[in-house]
């Protein structure tokens, strides 16, 4: 069977994480495959999900939270990890839960586990209005994803994987 890792990215930081889980599973001799959540995938025929998107202004992607709520059922059934991609630099300094859709995601999906990684802002990639938010809030710009802390949680889902039925 099958790890599906589906990740809703916007400008290529969550989709480099997800790359990352991917290819981790896969060298641990896991069958994956990587998939974003506007790509069609069969829920229902994997051995287990891992699931991300980028978080902007506090909440998922929406394309993410699509994708959970239009394969919740199939989801239900089969282990499933989020990822939560987005805060900039070192440290988190917001006390708030985020994502937001995180109560709603944890029961509807039951998640065996949900991790933030620090993302990356590349401004260059950034429209003119993008650009403004960034300044405003005066975000750091740089390459924040720690990849050590992301392949140990690859390894911990491979080995929980291995313990499942």
């Amino acid at each position: 069977m099958t790890v599906l890792v589906a990740y809703a990215s916007k400008h290529g930081s969550t989709e480099g994480i997800a790359r990352a889980i991917a290819d981790r599973l896969r060298e641990l001799g896991r069958d994956v495959e990587l998939r974003s959540v506007l790509d069609p995938a069969e829920v229902g025929r994997t051995e287990a999900v891992v699931l991300g998107s980028a978080v902007y202004a506090g909440s998922w992607m929406k394309e993410a939270v699509t994708f959970a709520e239009r394969h919740a059922e199939a989801l239900s059934q089969v282990p499933v990890w989020l990822f939560s991609s987005g805060p900039l630099g070192e440290d988190v300094t917001d006390e708030e839960e985020q994502p937001r859709q995180l109560a709603a995601l944890r029961e509807s999906l039951r998640p065996r586990d949900h991790r933030i990684f620090f993302g990356a802002l590349d401004r260059d990639k950034l429209g003119f209005g993008e650009r403004m938010i960034v300044k405003a809030v005066k975000a750091p710009d740089g390459d924040f994803r720690d990849w050590d802390r992301i392949h140990a949680w690859a390894d911990e889902i491979a080995a929980e994987l291995g313990s499942v039925g």
